[in-house]
């Protein structure tokens, strides 16, 4: 058994300061307990774990408290001490799911008629009040319409939108927000540093995206992963909650963009072969897809997202290689899926193999999802032949091969072909002030060239009006050996940024660091020879 069975009563607020991600809330509350402005019915309205109940307890500990600090609870009179033990007869704990009849509000109703046996209000504190029958809520009503001035009703409830609006309209309502994973991630640190728990701050940013926002099931989870009495990493918080990892997620998503069914079928049979719910795994994947679509179409994702730094840099290579209609494709198959299996118990990995075989060609379907994906693709290709990029059908012969292109070292502009007529004029050789849009352009038709591209490489616009592309030694080959349209597209992008046709455009590939080429490829060789 755990050490930390009691670990979140332990580490439950105990005063108004001390409950995360509600300080709006918290400042109200403080100041009617200190100016004596307290309301008949109060209805707290939020997601499970974000502090509705731990609240209720301490506004019936504040407004019961014989030496209350700035409208917080002392939590060392006679009153606070009671109320935290669970002794107090006048602070009455209800639980709408299972006392939800009119014969339960009826015995409230008689108990109300006296005055409270040792403090100041009774309060009753009534959870999931939504679950209520009908007739109970209108007994309810009746009492919360003419309250004795001696007693404070506190309800809490996760489905506000159950509720019958004369019950909302008599109560003075707060709305409890999910807490922020940084502020969760925060907590669980300091919770395990004070407990003696090792955990790294990734693992605990998992917790807190799993919680969902709520610090209750944060601070459960921390517990349940304690019990190990091992080092909490990543891995040990998924193998606990029985969730596949993200990385696996990721994976997946890669082996689609690739069309690589032997990794797809292979990452289904791992998670099968270890007992894992494919299920679990299905919402998994389908989390991945929403974390990319967000990444995919705003620069602002890291502040939205609860993702380690390695998992928003798989996301943000992933979103270079997928374009939206496919990316819509996914999501209705990932959905479309995730139903049949709730109906088809016993055919999950069924239903999922064949949802990603789909999802991996999009010919394989015809619905409107999958032939805007194909439209998408039309559409890339037929960008690569405005800007000059033609994919042969066929295998060229040598004599219709196209000369290799020749690594130059730091070769004078004066040496550009001579043929060739350039595209802009300047005095000076500068830095190409487009390089942005062309990165851009080429993530969109090339996510390949754009990695390589992106780590290292500039463009410089020489007088003549030709450029100059420095590549750094290591990727290199990435431009001018891997792939022999690479040239063809680069210059197709700048004559479209100029306005002119690729022919116009003079493009000459250099090293930025000449010197050290052979070093650089010497220590890449060493390095992989390790291996």
């Amino acid at each position: 058994m755990s050490d930390y069975k009691a670990l979140y009563r332990k580490w439950r607020p105990r005063d108004f300061d001390d409950v995360c991600g509600q300080d709006g809330i918290t400042d109200i509350l403080k100041y009617e307990v200190e100016n004596s402005k307290l309301s008949h019915a109060y209805l707290f309205c939020g997601s499970r774990g974000t502090g509705k109940t731990s609240c209720a307890k301490i506004l019936s500990k504040a407004v019961n408290c014989e030496n209350p600090r700035g409208g917080n609870p002392c939590n060392e009179c006679r009153a606070c001490k009671s109320i935290d033990s669970g002794i107090a007869t006048d602070v009455i704990e209800m639980d709408a799911a299972s006392n939800n009849g009119i014969g339960d509000v009826r015995d409230m109703q008689d108990e109300i008629a006296f005055t409270p046996a040792l403090l100041k209000y009774r309060v009753y504190i009534i959870d999931e009040v939504h679950m209520m029958s009908t007739q109970a809520f209108n007994a309810l009503l009746k009492t919360l319409e003419e309250p004795p001035s001696y007693v404070i009703f506190i309800l809490a409830t996760t489905e506000y939108n159950k509720l019958p609006t004369t019950i909302v309209s008599r109560c003075q309502r707060f709305d409890f927000r999910r807490i922020s994973g940084e502020v969760i991630k925060d907590r669980l640190l300091s919770v395990a540093k004070s407990e003696g728990i090792d955990i790294t701050e990734d693992a605990a940013r998992v917790i807190a995206r799993i919680s969902r926002g709520g610090m209750r099931d944060a601070i459960s989870l921390l517990e349940l992963c304690a019990g190990a009495r091992v080092k909490i990493d990543e891995q040990l918080v998924f193998d606990t909650v029985g969730s596949g990892n993200r990385s696996a997620a990721y994976g997946i998503i890669e082996a689609i963009l690739k069309e690589d069914y032997s990794t797809v079928y292979g990452i289904v049979n791992d998670i099968v072969m270890k007992s894992g719910d494919i299920s679990v795994f299905w919402q998994e994947i389908i989390d991945s897809y929403r974390d990319l679509m967000v990444v995919k179409n705003s620069d602002m994702a890291r502040q939205y997202l609860d993702l380690t730094e390695a998992e928003y840099s798989t996301l943000k290579s992933l979103s270079q290689s997928i374009g939206t209609a496919r990316l819509s494709y996914h999501v209705s198959l990932l959905e479309a899926a995730m139903a049949d299996m709730q109906r088809a118990f016993n055919s999950k990995r069924s239903i999922a193999e064949i949802a990603l075989t789909r999802m991996c060609d999009p010919k394989l379907s015809g619905s409107v999802e999958a032939l805007g994906a194909r439209i998408e693709e039309l559409e890339r290709e037929l960008e690569l032949l405005k800007l000059g990029v033609v994919k042969p059908v066929a295998k060229k012969t040598e004599a219709q091969k196209a000369p290799a292109v020749q690594v130059e070292r730091e070769a004078p502009a004066a040496e550009a072909s001579p043929q060739e007529a350039p595209v802009a004029k300047s005095t000076s050789a500068g830095p190409y002030p487009r390089w942005g849009a062309l990165l851009s352009k080429i993530a969109s038709l090339k996510p390949s060239l754009y990695s390589a591209l992106a780590k290292g490489a500039s463009l410089v616009a020489l007088p003549d009006g030709s450029f100059s592309l420095k590549l750094q030694p290591v990727f290199s080959g990435v431009v001018t050996r891997g792939e022999s349209d690479h040239l063809a597209l680069i210059k197709g992008v700048i004559a479209s940024l100029e306005g002119t046709s690729p022919d116009a455009i003079t493009l000459k590939v250099e090293l930025a660091e000449a010197q050290r080429t052979q070093d650089a490829f010497s220590e890449l060789d060493s390095a992989i020879n390790k291996f």
